[in-house]
């Protein structure tokens, strides 16, 4: 039986592994995404409407420009039944015409169908996202490579973070009490 946390654990897997074929377990047909980006860091289209579209966006235009991504839901995954879903999430990656290494940070809120369980929407809220050195990738990569993937806890990403300058506006998002 399909759950929610099928659906996004198949959006992970998709995005991260640039497998477009896998948005099909994640999304109905006539999904929604809307973004909401508080970095300048990065930019994406406000809205886009179908699940063909959002493969575009967030698989294959970001795999041509991305690689050895992760990302992370901070959170327990959902019970089977919920059609509601919030969660802060983590991503870290490498530009592969840079080498530069990206990491950010913001919040997952997902709008399940009640009978597929397949995301009907998706709002993505991008509150951080920091471009770090070259130099930087060994000890980005080998913390995010260790954590518990694609379910993580805050506490864990905080406790494993190396000592990077750069990385402090998404650790002090991760790590704040009360959001």
């Amino acid at each position: 039986m399909r759950t929610p946390s099928n659906s996004i654990l198949a959006y992970i897997q998709a995005k991260d592994g640039n497998r477009p074929h896998l948005m099909a377990r994640a999304f109905t047909e006539d999904a929604s995404l809307a973004m909401a980006v508080n970095s300048g860091a990065i930019t994406f289209p406000p809205a886009t409407a179908g699940r063909e579209h959002i493969a575009d966006l967030l698989v294959r235009r970001f795999g041509q420009m991305y690689e050895n991504i992760y990302t992370f839901c901070l959170a327990v995954p959902p019970k089977n039944q919920e059609t509601v879903f919030s969660c802060d999430w983590l991503v870290a990656m490498t530009e592969k015409e840079s080498r530069a290494v990206r990491v950010g940070c913001g919040r997952y809120d997902w709008f399940f169908a009640a009978e597929s369980h397949l995301a009907q929407r998706l709002s993505i809220t991008i509150e951080a996202m920091q471009t770090l050195p070259p130099e930087v990738r060994d000890d980005v990569m080998e913390w995010v490579s260790v954590l518990p993937y694609p379910w993580c806890s805050a506490d864990a990403v905080i406790s494993g973070a190396p000592v990077i300058q750069g990385l402090e506006p998404v650790l002090a998002y991760i790590g704040a009490k009360g959001r």
